[in-house]
This record gives structure tokens, sequence and C-alpha cells, in this order.
């Protein structure tokens, strides 16, 4: 599969067959979550964790073989730094045929910080158990997929704008398809992009849910996510610079990818 094939068929997976994953592909994805990078120059660490050994489990996920963590430095960008990390580690195993899906919440968090040896200085923010998909979900799959609608998108006059706020874009744009696909937390989609030529300005619309989430800004984790679909098709410059674009209520500007 190319990547914008792997973009548009990863789905989440809460389902596992119990099969472990062979050494070929473990050791594919362990070479490859060493030499991931984000435009945000932050290391994120990956770790494969044992989940029999260490008695790793989430009540929301059954037939799983282990997990993968990741820890970041506690600095400025890091949600979005991690979530651009993760995602590259997430559609690569889909490359692969393994499952996945972001667990944020629904784990003992303290016991998964402990066996990743958590560092004062840095953020645990997410895991995801590794297997292969099972053909039958279970019952909680099918529930917590139907719960946050998770095949179903906002329109793309709600993403999408023109030079500003007050011109949404309306037809369908192949780049702009990845982008709108990206994953999110509860599906909750706080990705918004103003493109003006050349350059896609991506922006924040927070949900009151996640405003009082933890020491860390979940909406800007899924930011860090819908960057990694625009920057994994697109050969762009990354950087921060505020346009200043008028933005709505409860719109932040993060970041800006200008095409080559």
């Amino acid at each position: 599969m190319d990547i914008k094939e792997v973009i548009m068929t990863r789905k989440s997976v809460r389902t596992f067959d119990k099969r472990k994953i062979t050494p070929e592909d473990k050791e594919k994805i362990c070479a490859f979550m060493e030499n991931i990078e984000n435009p945000y120059g932050i290391p994120v660490k990956f770790l494969w964790l044992d989940s029999e050994a260490n008695k790793l489990s989430s009540p929301v996920i059954k037939g799983e073989d282990d997990y993968i963590a990741a820890k970041v430095p506690n600095v400025e960008h890091c949600e979005e730094a991690y979530g651009y990390s993760f995602e590259k580690l997430v559609l690569y195993a889909w490359s692969l045929g393994i499952g996945t899906t972001w667990i944020g919440g629904t784990m003992k968090r303290a016991h998964f910080e402990a066996v990743a040896q958590t560092g004062a200085d840095e953020i645990m923010m997410c895991v995801t158990p590794v297997g292969y998909p099972s053909e039958k979900k279970s019952l909680i799959d099918k529930t917590l997929r139907s719960q946050v609608k998770g095949d179903e998108r906002l329109p793309s006059s709600e993403y999408f704008y023109e030079g500003d706020f007050s011109h949404p874009i309306t037809s369908e744009d192949e780049i702009l398809e990845l982008v709108r696909w990206a994953p999110s937390a509860a599906n909750m989609q706080p990705c918004r992009v103003v493109k003006d030529g050349s350059k896609y300005h991506f922006y924040k619309k927070s949900n009151a849910r996640y405003k009082k989430n933890a020491s860390w800004d979940v909406q800007k984790i899924d930011m860090g996510i819908a960057l990694c679909h625009l920057m994994s098709v697109v050969d762009g410059d990354f950087e921060i610079n505020d346009p200043g674009i008028s933005l709505p209520e409860n719109v932040e500007y993060i970041a800006t990818v200008v095409a080559k």
C-alpha cells in the first residue's frame, strides 16, 4: 500500500486474534520506531512493552499481543510532536497488517508509566496495543466505535477554508481529505486548515470537554496527527508563523506547512 491508501484504510483496532507478532514484524517495527522524526525536532522515545510480563491491559482491548508506549520531554509543543511521531508509527504498523488504537484514558496510567520508566521531566501521553486484527469485533469494540461515530467526519466546509475563515472549501480535495480523516480523541475533530496559495495554516478548534485534561492538551496531540497526514504526502517546509488571520471563537493557530 502507498501512504495515501494506508491513511484512508487504517482504522482503530480494539479486537485482536491473539496471535503473537512475528519476529520479523516486531523487528521491522522496532527498527522503524528508533528513527521516527517530527518537524518540531522534539525527541519522542518509543518502547515495546511486554503485556504478559508486565501485566498490562485495557478493559476496552481484547486479544492484544503487546503494547507500545512513547515518552516525550515536557516542553512547549510536545503534544504536537508526540501526535505526529505516534501517528507515523501507527501508519507504518498498519502497512504491515498490524492493528493499533490510541489509548489515553482506558488504562491504569500509573502502572503503564512505571513500566515505561517515565521520568519526572517526561510525559507518557498515550499507548497502543499491537496485534493482528480479528475478523470479528468484540461488543465493546463495536459499541465504542458507534458511540464516537468513528466512521464519520464533519463535511469539508467545516474543516477547510480558502484565504480566511469566511470562505469555506466545499469541494473535495484529495490532499485535504487525508487530513479530514485523521483520527482524533473521541472523534472531536479539532483540526481546521486555511489554505492560502501554497500555504496550509493549521488551527485547533478547542472543545470544552478537554480544557482540563491532565497536564497536556489532548487536542494538540490530534493536531500533530493531522499535520502528519499532510506532511506524509506534501513536500513542504514546516514553520510556526501566525499569519494573523481573524479567528472564530475557540480557535487558535498551531503551525503552517508551505508546499514546495
